[in-house]
């Protein structure tokens, strides 16, 4: 286990979603490290400053703090679903840009001080040329999922969580469909399994726990 990669992660957190769904995709043996993002463990501000997640620690000393960046690393060792040849870098940058920005503030509305429809409204017609992108295909990609699919869907599944009800109503079937699809395979359970909060005492840590590999 000593060998393996570590990843600091935050359950909840879709950047370490995306992280955590394309290490488990690769089949990446790694240490699974979950924290609590309002008291961050020394270890992983040690290697990382910006203290957020997901963190990824190789054996080597190697720190890979982006989880975009943590997705290639994972799939560059064994992609045996061929992710990296459905990832379409400029719809990954708006859904990581404008879709986010818009997605915090409806949220948020009330830490931003700004008026939610305003965001909700310039969300959801980001999401409807998802949508339309979608009408004829299955995934992003064609009829598999890929890269591009699992880097942006933690958003799009937090963004139809603030009011599920709406969303339902206003997104359209194909989205829908391509989210449920995503949110209901095996290896999005798998990634977000439960573990408890990993503890540093003063002569390092407590026990490392290191997922199981599914890529279904």
């Amino acid at each position: 286990m000593c060998d393996a990669p570590i990843l600091y992660s935050f359950r909840r957190c879709p950047y370490a979603m995306r992280a955590r769904m394309a290490l488990q995709a690769s089949g990446t043996p790694y240490v699974h490290r979950e924290i609590v993002l309002r008291d961050k463990p020394r270890a992983m501000l040690d290697v990382s400053l910006k203290g957020t997640v997901p963190v990824l620690v190789l054996p080597g000393g190697t720190v890979i703090d982006e989880s975009i960046d943590i997705m290639h690393w994972g799939l560059a060792q064994h992609d045996p679903e061929n992710w990296l040849a459905r990832h379409d870098e400029a719809l990954v940058a708006e859904f990581d840009g404008p879709f986010k920005h818009h997605l915090d503030r409806y949220k948020y509305a009330e830490r931003y001080d700004v008026d939610p429809f305003v965001h909700c409204a310039a969300g959801l017609a980001i999401l409807a040329d998802l949508g339309a992108r979608l009408t004829r295909r299955k995934y992003l990609g064609g009829t598999e999922r890929g890269f591009t699919d699992v880097a942006i869907f933690p958003f799009v599944r937090q963004f139809a969580a603030v009011d599920a009800d709406w969303f339902g109503e206003h997104a359209s079937p194909s989205l829908r469909d391509w989210l449920w699809r995503l949110v209901t395979s095996a290896l999005f359970e798998r990634a977000m399994v439960r573990f408890p909060t990993w503890v540093q005492d003063q002569d390092g840590a407590d026990e490392d726990l290191m997922p199981t590999s599914a890529s279904r």
